[in-house]
């Protein structure tokens, strides 16, 4: 479903996140900002792909 590089947002809103390990039914991701920052681990039902419609992201 989703590969590492791919940028994601959770679908209850929040940062951009760029995917850096992708396990059965989770993710680990950091910010897109800041790839040296905090990893999260969140499942992969719970984010969408990354669209930018205008100035925002758009789930």
């Amino acid at each position: 479903m989703f590969t590492v590089g791919d940028v994601v947002q959770p679908r209850m809103g929040g940062p951009k996140l760029k995917i850096v390990e992708v396990h059965e039914d989770q993710i680990v991701a950091v910010q897109a900002s800041n790839e040296q920052g905090e990893k999260f681990t969140l499942k992969a039902a719970d984010v969408t792909l990354y669209k930018e419609d205008g100035d925002f992201g758009v789930c």
